[in-house]
């Protein structure tokens, strides 16, 4: 499913037109983003927990020519922690 298909799912179960579904979907992505990279966290409660993390940096071996060094730097990477009620529905 792509973000089209999502919003013709919703704009059709919950009746209201696409172009507000797509404005909601658009705000909530942007809105998540900006917490994350204000260093918050964002929880839907039963859905589950955005984060972001910084994976360290280390020291990796060049693929082409191994016996070269080469330093991965330090990256903040986005987290997803799966809520109860989201995990409860994909055991069944």
């Amino acid at each position: 499913m792509n973000k089209a298909d999502l919003i013709d799912e919703i704009s059709n179960k919950v009746g209201v037109s696409k172009k507000e579904v797509e404005d909601v979907i658009d705000t909530l992505t942007k809105t998540i983003i900006d917490k994350l990279k204000a260093g918050q966290e964002v929880t839907l409660t039963g859905f589950g927990a955005f984060s972001a993390r910084t994976r360290k940096g280390r020291i990796g071996v060049n693929p082409r020519n191994p016996s070269e060094k080469i330093d991965i730097p330090s990256v903040t990477v986005p987290k997803f922690k799966a809520g109860k009620n989201l995990k409860e529905a994909l055991k069944s």
